[in-house]
């Protein structure tokens, strides 16, 4: 397959994704380049909040309104690390701005304080771990099928609950997830 880049798009686990980490997932592509890729699972809310979160990272959360905000899992990679998925990019400490840097990927701690104090960033998704792959690994499971690349959309990120993500990623290929084949098919 030849080079692609897919920084600041979705991928869509095709139905074969036999993974159980990614079976249904909708990931958003931070970066990808001919070292590999790296993105964040964006409709998986696990069974925590922020104010728990918060509460277990030992840090005070001023902002009461963002207590029942979920925390998602992003994927198999450093599960005890958390991420931090926001707008604007802002200047933390450690953050990979993503292509047109309109969006930011920040595992410091900086951006958490100023979540729990400011409230900013407001458009913002907290995961534990990160989805990555490996030179040429994400080219090689598109060309088997495995997942189904769209432009990214910044809405669907941060206006849409959790459940609505993956159709809402789908609507401009004018099908649903249960009509994707179950099957290849090659000609």
């Amino acid at each position: 397959m030849e080079s692609i880049n897919l920084t600041d798009n979705f991928l869509i686990a095709m139905p074969t994704m036999s993974d159980p980490y990614f079976g249904g997932a909708l990931v958003y592509i931070c970066q990808h380049t001919s070292e590999g890729a790296m993105g964040v699972i964006v409709n998986r809310p696990i069974d925590m909040n922020l104010g728990t979160f918060f509460n277990r990272v030992d840090l005070p959360l001023e902002q009461a309104d963002l207590a029942e905000q979920p925390i998602y899992f992003g994927g198999p990679v450093q599960l005890d690390r958390g991420f931090v998925l926001h707008r604007p990019v802002g200047e933390w400490q450690s953050t990979l701005p993503v292509l047109g840097g309109e969006i930011g990927l920040t595992s410091s701690r900086d951006v958490l304080t100023s979540m729990g104090s400011l409230g900013v960033p407001r458009d913002a998704l907290i995961t534990l771990g990160y989805s990555g792959w490996g030179a040429g690994q994400l080219e090689a499971e598109i060309g088997q099928n495995a997942w189904l690349s769209v432009p990214a959309s910044h809405a669907i990120l941060f206006d849409l609950p959790a459940e609505a993500r993956l159709p809402a990623a789908m609507q401009p290929l004018g099908i649903t997830y249960a009509q994707l084949s179950e099957v290849a098919g090659h000609a």
